[in-house]
């Protein structure tokens, strides 16, 4: 899905804001007067940010490191500017060492440890597979074997090496970095350490329909956020998710719901596995998944949905990774929950 202009992000987002009001109703009702709302585009997407603003702060300082931090971000992260630290690299057909941005760095070994833990099928160099089966430009087309396995031999985060002083090297000079799995996650991390810089202590930072939340709000009830049915033609209910603690939380979905494409009488996702290079075929379209770091909730989310729920379900055990997996078995929705999502405290999750 490409959700904004900074990242093409793979999944749907769960958020079911049905529209910004009916957010932040779930969100701040009965607070209007107590609390400060921030909400605006950027990286091609909205953001909204709810927060209980500490005495004397000024809104406006607020807005202006808000916009800076999008902005340099932006310049770092983009892969649809030439001139950010991401683009510079990618651009460089060489095998020799280079010198990289410190957080494409950072971002990269983060990805690196879900590419191993998911067995290779969660990859940042797949783009070139999404744009080989059209998706790029939303004209579906499914290769050829031959062509298929020419750009597969340009895709594979083993040949990604990170070498000492923030340098990276392409075992194969075609090699390209998307962050789109990952990059909005950490886009909602930084917006939220923005508003903590301010000394807010109690917010909801949402962007693209991923967030973090943390505290609570004025009146000492807990910030609460509706999630939708994972069906195409419907925006409906599902859940609603009350973060009862007021510790730091994120919550992420992917889901192939909303973004696929119907040929011969078959359906084919636009989450593509990284081994095969071909879309996913099982079951599960939708993951939800709970972690302080919207970083990883956000990498990890789109990995365990190209896993599916049999295989990403001994994994998110193995890993402590509190997730919901949703499957549809004809016009059934079957949810499927981690051990750690069972035994969660402090968040009302409540199963179907």
């Amino acid at each position: 899905m490409r959700r904004s202009s900074v990242f093409i992000d793979d999944v749907q987002p769960c958020i079911d804001f049905f529209s910004s009001a009916c957010f932040f109703c779930l969100s701040a009702c009965g607070d209007r007067t107590q609390l400060t709302k921030l909400e605006g585009f950027a990286q091609g997407t909205t953001y909204h940010l709810t927060y209980v603003a500490p005495k004397d702060l000024d809104t406006s300082a607020v807005q202006t490191a808000v916009n800076k931090e999008f902005a340099r971000i932006d310049e770092a992260l983009s892969n649809y500017r030439d001139d950010s630290a991401i683009e510079k690299f990618n651009a460089q057909n060489t095998t020799e060492p280079v010198q990289a941005d410190a957080e494409l760095v950072k971002l990269v070994e983060i990805a690196r440890a879900i590419y191993k833990a998911s067995d290779g099928c969660y990859d940042l160099t797949i783009k070139p597979l999404f744009d080989l089966w059209g998706f790029k430009k939303d004209v579906f087309s499914p290769p050829e074997p031959a062509a298929l396995a020419e750009t597969l031999a340009q895709v594979g985060m083993d040949k990604l090496e990170t070498l000492p002083g923030n340098r990276l090297r392409k075992e194969i000079p075609e090699l390209r970095i998307d962050i789109s799995s990952i990059g909005q996650g950490y886009t909602v991390e930084r917006i939220a350490q923005v508003l903590e810089s301010f000394g807010v202590e109690h917010y909801l930072a949402e962007v693209g329909g991923e967030l973090k939340v943390r505290g609570r709000k004025p009146d000492g009830k807990p910030w609460r956020i509706a999630v939708e049915k994972p069906l195409p033609n419907e925006r409906t209910l599902h859940k609603i998710v009350s973060f009862d603690d007021g510790e730091p939380m994120s919550l992420i979905t992917s889901g192939t719901y909303r973004h696929f494409f119907d040929k011969d009488g078959k359906r084919y996702s636009h989450i593509l596995d990284a081994r095969s290079g071909k879309p996913i075929e099982h079951d599960t379209v939708s993951v939800t998944l709970l972690h302080p770091d919207p970083t990883f909730a956000d990498a990890w989310s789109t990995a365990l949905l190209c896993m599916g729920t049999e295989t990403g379900l001994a994994v998110a055990d193995a890993e402590s990774l509190a997730v919901l997996f949703i499957d549809q078995k004809n016009n059934e929705l079957v949810e499927h929950y981690s051990r750690a999502l069972r035994d969660i405290k402090g968040i009302s999750f409540p199963e179907k």
